[in-house]
C-alpha cells in the first residue's frame, strides 16, 4: 500500500502539472474564440452578422426563428453560458482549482472530487486518449473516420459550440437524468427535481449501480448511432469513438453532474476548434491544414500524455481502494 501511494504521489506531480496546462489552454480558448468569430474572415462570404435563419440547418429543418437573430448573437449567448459554467467549475463544488491542486500535491492520497475543473481536465484527456486509441485500432483494419462535409467554417464553429449543450441535455439529462429521477427520487418538488437533474449522484438515493451502468452504456450506444445516422452524418468509423465518448460523458453526468459532462464535451468541441480556427485564420490556411499544424500536434501530444497519467492514477487509486476494503474485511 505504501509503495503504491508513493508511486501515486510521484505520478501526481506531472499529472497535475499537465492538468494545469490544459486548464490554462482552456481559459485562453475563450478570447481565441471571440477573436476568430468577430475579428477574422472565418466565414469567407458571411460573418457574425449573418442571419441565423439563412443557415442551411434551419432551412433543412423547416424552422425559422421568429426574431432577427444573427450568428454573433447566438455565439455570445453560448460563450457566456460556457464562461459561467467554467467559472463555477473553477471554484466548486468544494474547493477552488488552485487550492485543490496544492492540496493534492502536498498529500500522499490524491483527491480529485473536490473541484470540478480537476475532474473535467482529467476526463477530457482520458476521452481524447480513448479516441486516439480507437482511431489507431480502426485504421489498422482500414476503417477511416470521415467527418461531415463543411461548407462554411463559421457555421461549423457555431454548430460545434452549440452541440455540447444540446446533446448533453438531449442524451444525458433527458435519457439518463429523467429516468433516474423517476425511479430513485424520494420526494417530489421543483427544487429537488432540478438538483437531481443537475447532479443525480449527489441528490438521488441510488442503490443499484448495475442498472445505472446499463442505462449509461445503452444511451452511449444510441449516442454513437446518432452520429452516423442523423443529419449530416459522420462515416461509420465514428460510431466506436462516439459510443465510448457517450459512455464516458454519461458516467460523468451521473457521477459528477451536468456541468462536468457539458464542459468535457465543450472541450472536445469549442476548445479544440477555437485553437484550430485561430491557427487557420492567423496563418491563412485551411481548417484541415490547421489540424496538422505543430501547435495542434503539440496539444494533441499533451492531451495524450495527460490521458495516460490520468488513467494510471485512476487504476492505482482503484486498486488501492480494493486493497483497503480487503484489509477491512480481514
Amino acid at each position: 500500500m505504501q509503495v503504491s501511494n508513493k508511486i501515486l504521489q510521484i505520478i501526481g506531480i506531472p499529472h497535475f502539472a499537465l492538468l494545469s496546462v490544459i486548464f490554462g489552454m482552456m481559459l485562453l480558448s475563450f478570447p481565441f474564440g471571440v477573436f476568430v468569430v468577430f475579428n477574422t474572415d472565418i466565414g469567407d462570404d458571411i460573418n457574425f452578422q449573418y442571419p441565423l435563419n439563412n443557415l442551411d440547418i434551419f432551412k433543412e429543418l423547416g424552422y425559422l426563428t421568429p426574431f432577427d437573430i444573427e450568428i454573433g448573437d447566438v455565439f455570445i449567448v453560448l460563450w457566456s453560458i460556457y464562461a459561467i459554467l467554467f467559472t463555477i467549475a473553477m471554484f466548486g463544488p468544494d474547493k477552488g482549482f488552485l487550492k485543490a491542486l496544492s492540496a493534492n500535491l502536498s498529500r500522499e492520497k490524491l483527491e480529485t472530487k473536490s473541484n470540478y475543473m480537476i475532474t473535467i481536465t482529467k476526463w477530457f484527456s482520458i476521452l481524447i486518449l480513448m479516441s486516439i486509441i480507437i482511431d489507431f485500432i480502426q485504421q489498422g483494419f482500414g476503417i477511416v473516420t470521415v467527418p461531415p462535409s463543411v461548407d462554411n467554417n463559421l457555421a461549423q464553429f457555431l454548430y460545434v459550440s452549440l452541440s455540447p449543450i444540446v446533446e448533453e441535455i438531449g442524451f444525458r439529462v433527458i435519457l439518463i437524468g429523467l429516468p433516474l429521477f423517476v425511479f430513485y427520487s424520494h420526494k417530489l418538488s421543483i427544487k429537488h427535481f432540478f438538483k437531481s437533474i443537475w447532479n443525480p449522484n449527489r441528490n438521488l438515493h441510488i442503490y443499484n449501480s448495475r442498472k445505472i451502468l446499463f442505462l449509461i452504456v445503452l444511451v452511449g450506444i444510441f449516442f454513437g448511432l446518432a452520429h452516423i445516422m442523423t443529419g449530416e452524418p459522420w462515416s461509420e468509423g465514428k460510431f466506436a469513438q462516439a459510443t465510448v465518448s457517450g459512455i464516458i460523458l454519461g458516467w460523468l453526468y451521473f457521477r459528477f453532474g451536468l456541468i462536468t459532462a457539458i464542459l468535457v464535451h465543450w472541450g472536445t468541441n469549442y476548445f479544440i476548434f477555437s485553437y484550430a480556427n485561430f491557427v487557420s485564420q492567423t496563418n491563412e490556411m485551411t481548417i484541415e491544414a490547421a489540424f496538422s499544424h505543430p501547435l495542434i500536434n503539440t496539444m494533441e501530444m499533451l492531451f495524450l500524455i495527460s490521458g495516460i497519467f490520468s488513467v494510471s492514477v485512476l487504476l492505482i487509486t482503484y486498486f488501492n481502494s480494493k486493497k483497503e476494503q480487503t484489509l477491512k474485511i480481514e
